[in-house]
């Protein structure tokens, strides 16, 4: 029998234990690949076994050998203990939110979280007597004076939804885990490819597997890593809440994470090209790439991560009708929401809409985009033509 443990434990490289972590071919027959389990009903072989759940699966909506595959993965990726399968990337930071939480709680969450999670907290936690507080993740002063006041949650993204700023995760972390709080991170821009939120202080790692683990946009799962007593909570909720994905959804991001290393080399070469031709041109007022130098946070980027992604944005002065036609004008860039996938994508996001502790300013329009697997120069003519409509 071949040794594997090594691809599961996460000992080998990040490419080998990306192409080689979730499952031991050897015990499924020498099948590289895991079997795609559809099940709800499991068999026991007697009563008391059934009473007293000693057997590994028990029913469907708790595990198969598939989902297993992907925990397995993720947890080598990640570092964690423990990782939960969730339907979707919003679930994936609502549910460890909700284990976290109780009627009188307090919440800190940056003001550059993604939207949907910020309809969440304004929403559920809300309704249910959880106090919550955006903060600027930039703004350390401020977020001192915050936890002051007991806070049971600090809930962060690295870099921010549409703007991304690079906080300094560490130390946000070693603030909020000195006063108790449990420190949440979305951290599907880099992937645990190029950031691992636990080994920087936080104790939940969330990605939207919709995003570039799954890496074809044909598929909806989001996934929570983590360690000790924070992830045993999301276990708890988790499980009430009946959380459950479909295996075939597993299976496409399990394929899609072999070939996460090659493809994010190339989302992130295109990336810095386009970038650097924005950064460049007169019309473009600024260009929000983390890896590009000058962008905001690039010092924190250079220090935490290993790696940027085909995500960014740029800003254009002028007004939101302006902006609109240079998106209108693109071909090769679709315009649609998620990202992570092999096409390149165009928004033109409302900033303003989504922020509440920091200001933005009312003529400097976000376009963001995601740059796909095409030719860069190809995205570059496009642009081009949009940016051409500003005359």
């Amino acid at each position: 029998m071949k040794d594997v443990s090594g691809a599961a434990s996460g000992r080998y490289r990040r490419a080998t234990t990306v192409a080689r972590a979730g499952n031991d071919p050897y015990e499924f027959h020498g099948f590289v690949n895991p079997p795609v389990v559809h099940a709800s009903t499991v068999l026991f072989p007697d009563v008391e076994t059934s009473v007293n759940r000693t057997q590994r699966y028990q029913y469907g909506r708790r595990g198969t050998p598939t989902t297993d595959a992907l925990c397995n993965v993720m947890n080598a990726l990640e570092g964690s203990d423990a990782t939960f399968l969730v339907p979707t990337g919003l679930a994936a930071c609502t549910v460890p939110l909700a284990s976290a939480t109780k009627a009188g709680d307090r919440v800190l969450v940056v003001d550059n979280a993604y939207a949907p999670t910020r309809k969440f907290c304004n929403g559920f936690l809300t309704r249910f007597g959880v106090e919550v507080v955006y903060f600027d993740p930039l703004d350390i002063e401020t977020y001192d004076r915050l936890l002051e006041k007991p806070t049971a949650v600090v809930f962060l993204e690295a870099p921010g939804s549409l703007t991304f700023e690079v906080p300094d995760v560490p130390l946000l972390a070693q603030k909020a885990k000195a006063v108790g709080a449990t420190v949440m991170l979305d951290n599907t821009w880099a992937s645990p490819l190029y950031f691992r939120p636990l080994d920087h202080g936080c104790d939940i790692s969330m990605h939207a597997a919709t995003k570039y683990l799954g890496g074809h946009s044909d598929l909806l799962l989001g996934t929570i890593s983590g360690n000790g007593e924070a992830i045993e909570k999301v276990r708890e909720t988790w499980d009430e809440w009946g959380e459950h994905v479909a295996p075939d959804d597993v299976y496409l991001t399990l394929r899609g994470i072999k070939t996460l290393d090659v493809r994010l080399e190339r989302h992130a070469r295109n990336a810095m090209i386009v970038a650097e031709w924005l950064a460049a041109d007169p019309r473009v007022d600024r260009v929000l790439y983390p890896a590009l130098p000058g962008a905001p946070g690039h010092e924190i980027w250079k220090r935490d991560f290993t790696g940027a992604t085909g995500l960014f944005g740029f800003t254009l002065k002028g007004t939101r009708e302006a902006a609109a036609r240079v998106v209108d004008t693109l071909e090769i860039f679709g315009i649609g929401f998620s990202w992570g996938g092999f096409e390149s994508l165009a928004t033109l996001p409302n900033v303003q809409a989504v922020r509440s502790a920091t200001a933005w300013p009312e003529d400097e329009q976000v376009i963001r985009i995601h740059i796909g697997l095409e030719d860069p120069q190809d995205l570059i003519e496009d642009l081009e033509k949009g940016l051409a409509t500003l005359g």
